[in-house]
């Protein structure tokens, strides 16, 4: 397994997850509206919007929230207008990092996150200094508790997932891009609800890390993702499970 998908796994076991709904409820809204923003607030017409959906309602966001923000991404009701930005950085012991960004305020942002970086043993990367070294897939990781295996496969596969790998305590389903919504739906639809489910910047070789350099990623994954900018961050590291238990203990 990857080192974040590991990293993954191990938050939502510990419940680390749960203890950061309000973070993930913020990320979906920011989502929800720059999605009905770029291309309109009918999900049957917006497969953007319609996947940010399915996300809103795996994570239990009430029906009303959801609506809500749609309305503000169509300009129906007033509210922020984010950005998308995406910088990509190094981190310790030499880790590439993309870190997603939906902001109102560009400078603030950039400015805050290149200084989490240096005071973490990190520095701001330039435009493609390290995204050649990822590809986006689609990736689901399912907890293997409960879950039928066979079924799961069949399920995926049918729907157009290009790989099914088994990584001891979970699955990991990886698609195109343009499949991802509709494995996603084929996963759920068996009463599965996956540990994580996203449109994913996967990297294409994996760094080890142990040691200070380990325990240095790790905290600054942790405090990138708590930044409110953030939407997501990913990076090339592999990491043994028992010192990414250890960082979250």
């Amino acid at each position: 397994m990857s080192g974040h998908s590991k990293w993954a796994s191990i938050k939502h076991k510990k419940g680390a997850a749960d203890a950061k709904r309000g973070k993930l409820f913020t990320r979906i809204i920011k989502e929800l509206t720059v999605a009905a923003r770029a291309a309109g607030g009918d999900p049957d017409s917006n497969p953007r919007l319609r996947a940010v959906i399915a996300d809103a309602k795996a994570a239990n966001m009430p029906a009303e929230n959801i609506k809500r923000a749609i309305r503000r991404g169509t300009g129906e009701e007033p509210g922020i207008s984010y950005e998308e930005v995406t910088y990509e950085a190094y981190g310790p012991g030499g880790a590439a990092l993309i870190i997603e960004v939906m902001t109102d305020n560009t400078n603030r942002a950039v400015g805050e996150i290149r200084h989490l970086l240096s005071k973490h043993g990190g520095s701001l990367g330039t435009t493609n200094s390290v995204a050649w070294m990822f590809t986006k897939r689609g990736h689901l990781v399912i907890d293997k508790n409960g879950v039928n295996e066979e079924m799961l496969m069949a399920a995926a596969i049918d729907a157009g997932a290009d790989d099914f790998l088994d990584e001891v305590e979970s699955w990991e389903i990886v698609t195109d891009p343009e499949a991802y919504e509709a494995v996603s739906v084929a996963v759920r639809a068996l009463g599965v609800e996956p540990v994580s489910a996203q449109l994913a910047m996967l990297p294409q070789n994996y760094l080890k890390l142990a040691g200070s350099a380990a325990r240095q990623i790790l905290k600054l994954m942790e405090i990138l993702e708590d930044h409110d900018d953030v939407q997501r961050v990913w990076s090339n590291f592999d990491i043994g499970a028992e010192e990414i238990e250890a960082s979250l203990a």
